[in-house]
């Protein structure tokens, strides 16, 4: 855990292009309904998350170096479980990418998803299972995770 936020990581044995192909592939591992509007593969791209009426967040990617980094700026949120419905706006998510001996690190970070921020334990609970379950799935096995 990091003082920015939460951060968790895994090892894969697949090549940091095919990390940052799936990283990208949005759609393929944040699986919900009605999900995913908008393009999610280019500096610049914004894109909205969907979970019914529990979650809405507006991204923009800010960083794109590839086969090395990916980084989201929270633009707009609204999460409905929380006093402060807005209190993922301005927070950052990134995606480090690195060799480590022969296999690749996908290092996953939301930066000022903090402790002391009311949806901490839910989100990163959500999190870990969507980076550690879905998008892993999707690097190692070609598919995601729905949950």
């Amino acid at each position: 855990m990091s003082d920015l936020g939460y951060t968790t990581s895994f090892l894969v044995d697949q090549t940091p292009e095919e990390c940052f192909s799936a990283i990208n592939n949005v759609r393929g591992w944040w699986m919900a309904k009605p999900g995913i509007e908008g393009s999610t593969n280019k500096l610049g791209d914004e894109f909205i998350y969907r979970y019914g009426d529990v979650h809405y967040s507006k991204q923009k990617i800010t960083e794109f170096i590839p086969n090395k980094k990916v980084v989201w700026l929270i633009l707009d949120a609204r999460l409905s479980f929380t006093k402060d419905k807005s209190e993922w706006n301005g927070t950052e998510i990134i995606f480090d990418i690195s060799k480590k001996g022969d296999k690749t690190e996908v290092r996953f970070t939301h930066k000022g998803l903090n402790p002391q921020v009311e949806c901490f334990n839910k989100c990163s609970n959500a999190w870990g299972a969507y980076i550690n379950g879905s998008l892993k799935s999707l690097i190692t096995s070609g598919k995601g995770q729905s949950f």
